[in-house]
């Protein structure tokens, strides 16, 4: 099916999507340059200045990176610099990187001298009003998806088209249907999506309360808020694929084609509780139990009294409380060590609601033969200082097509490298 929609694309047609209401005077002429773009039409769109590499900004990124300790064998560096950045794809053919944001930007990053350092960073398809673009993701034949906060994007052989500012497009989910307008919120918006072994595009939508309240649970079960959808690859055929989620914003899947995802605990219940999770959906249709449960196997104080699903999956792994792990990725690359294949790679945010901080490195979950979790442990740590401070926060990671590991932070605004020498 895929590959259909991205024949069709090429061929200048344009996406199916539902019907809409007209488009406010201020983003009219927004919307018409993507429908130039979805028919194969020029914008005139200027393209927009490169990021500088070089620099005291690099320069100053660089050396914090010298804080940062790895096992033996392992070095990191400074890939690229790119302003807020958040979630990672990794284009499947050429290795172009497309990085998220949660502001209104997605960034194409380039080596183009296969130096493992990047010689091009600059803002894609400039002429799409983004709003909050964290999601991006690639199909195996290239088709880029970029979820917003309320609307989806397909970008097909975006690894080729990026260099113009006009780019093939198509609308998966119009602005406005992804969840309802009601329930777009500034807290817990930043999406996440992978496409999955069944070609199906899985999302990721947070809910955007602390604790939501009981009038929510109906609408927010129907429409897959705090939970997983999945869509077709030409957003038909919409499915909420699991429930009791809180706020996922990392996921992928295992060789057994079964989803993992993180998802962040309860604010405000102390220090040391609850735990945050990593989980795993072998089917569609589980319950992982939030909000009756708030981390791991804590009751929230709000649904105490409630009976919690009996069927409430439990989490694989219980994962330090309020560390705000975010991205993850499956290791299946060759260049790491043999102990590193088959494990989870998670990027720790930091703490933001605990008196001392914690957080703000890469996790590491070995799994053992069985696919159970048999220790979670430090891989990257050093941007947090004794002091408390934050000299990075650790969003995303991915894996390039040389095995190495990358890892994203939006506070620094940079890309890093991870790789491994004997």
């Amino acid at each position: 099916m895929r590959t259909l929609i991205l024949a069709a694309l090429l061929a200048g047609v344009a996406m199916p999507a539902l019907a809409q209401g007209a488009a406010p005077a201020e983003t009219k002429a927004k919307t018409d340059d993507l429908e130039k773009l979805e028919g194969f039409h020029s914008t005139n769109t200027q393209a927009a200045p490169e990021i500088p590499q070089t620099g005291r900004r690099a320069d100053a990124i660089a050396k914090n990176l010298a804080k940062v300790k790895l096992p033996d064998g392992f070095k990191i560096a400074l890939y690229a610099v790119v302003p807020d950045a958040r979630a990672l794809a990794v284009g499947p053919n050429a290795g172009v990187l497309f990085v998220g944001t949660r502001k209104s930007k997605v960034y194409t990053v380039t080596d183009r001298d296969k130096d493992r350092v990047a010689d091009e960073v600059k803002v894609f398809a400039p002429g799409i009003d983004f709003k909050i673009p964290n999601g991006v993701c690639f199909s195996r034949d290239g088709v880029l998806t970029v979820v917003e906060q309320n609307r989806v994007l397909a970008f097909p052989a975006a690894e080729f088209f990026y260099e113009n500012p006009d780019v093939a497009a198509g609308v998966l989910v119009k602005q406005g249907e992804l969840i309802p307008t009601s329930e777009e919120s500034f807290n817990h918006t930043a999406r996440v999506c992978r496409v999955g072994p069944d070609g199906k595009t899985y999302i990721a939508l947070g809910q955007p309360y602390n604790v939501p309240p009981a009038g929510k649970m109906d609408l927010y079960r129907k429409q897959g808020i705090g939970g997983i959808i999945r869509i077709d690859a030409d957003g038909k055929n919409r499915e909420v694929y699991a429930t009791g989620i809180r706020n996922s914003v990392g996921m992928d899947f295992s060789t057994d084609k079964s989803l993992w995802f993180t998802d962040n605990q309860v604010d405000g219940m102390g220090d040391d509780t609850p735990p945050g999770e990593l989980n795993q959906a072998s089917k569609a249709g589980q319950n992982f139990g939030f909000p009756w449960f708030g981390g791991g196997a804590v009751r929230t104080v709000e649904y105490k009294s409630e009976t919690p699903p009996a069927d409430a999956v439990a989490p694989k792994a219980e994962l330090p409380p309020h560390a705000a792990d975010l991205g993850m990725t499956f290791y299946n690359g060759k260049s790491f060590p043999d102990s590193y294949k088959g494990g989870i790679f998670i990027a720790e945010h930091g703490s933001w609601n605990r008196t001392q901080p914690v957080g703000a490195r890469v996790m590491f979950a070995k799994l053992g033969a069985d696919g159970k979790v048999e220790s979670v442990k430090p891989f990257a740590e050093g941007w947090l200082t004794g002091d408390g401070e934050y000299l990075g926060r650790p969003v995303d990671v991915a894996v390039m097509l040389d095995g190495s590991l990358l890892v994203s932070d939006d506070s620094a605004g940079a890309v890093y490298r991870i790789s491994y020498e004997k």
